[in-house]
């Protein structure tokens, strides 16, 4: 959780206390990333299991209210419905973050501390790999 720019929190739409956990795993992610503005999308998976149903969909868009409007998604990882859109959605909002954080970096009020990157001397070390990368737990 420390190193994830984002989340997607998933419960079952057949299971309420699926749905249930995720208010602990928010408030794990938030302490831990001490950030309240983390980007999160709320999925509700199995929705090709309509008639098992247990999740009724207004207290799935009720807690994605709770929470900032978060965005709230149903998908089916068996007919693969709604999965990318996910991954897309979160991404979008890790991007929009990012650059809203890259442009109060860019403030000129704000101290500075330590040496820049382009201050540093270069070395014949091979440059570190910096691709993202994703964890799901």
């Amino acid at each position: 959780m420390k190193q994830g720019q984002g989340f997607l929190l998933v419960f079952s739409i057949t299971s309420m206390s699926s749905l249930n956990e995720l208010s602990e795993l928010r408030e794990q992610i938030i302490r831990i990333k001490d950030d309240e503005n983390v980007p999160i999308v709320i999925v509700g998976n199995k929705s090709d299991l309509e008639e098992d149903r247990a999740v009724p969909r207004a207290r799935a868009f009720g807690l994605s209210q709770k929470w900032g409007n978060a965005p709230y998604y149903e998908t089916s990882a068996r007919r693969r419905a709604n999965v990318n859109e996910v991954f897309v959605d979160l991404c979008r909002q890790i991007i929009r973050k990012d650059s809203e954080g890259s442009r109060s970096s860019n403030d000129p009020s704000r101290k500075r501390e330590g040496p820049n990157r382009h201050d540093r001397k270069r070395d014949n070390r091979r440059p570190r790999n910096r691709r993202g990368q994703c964890i799901i737990l």
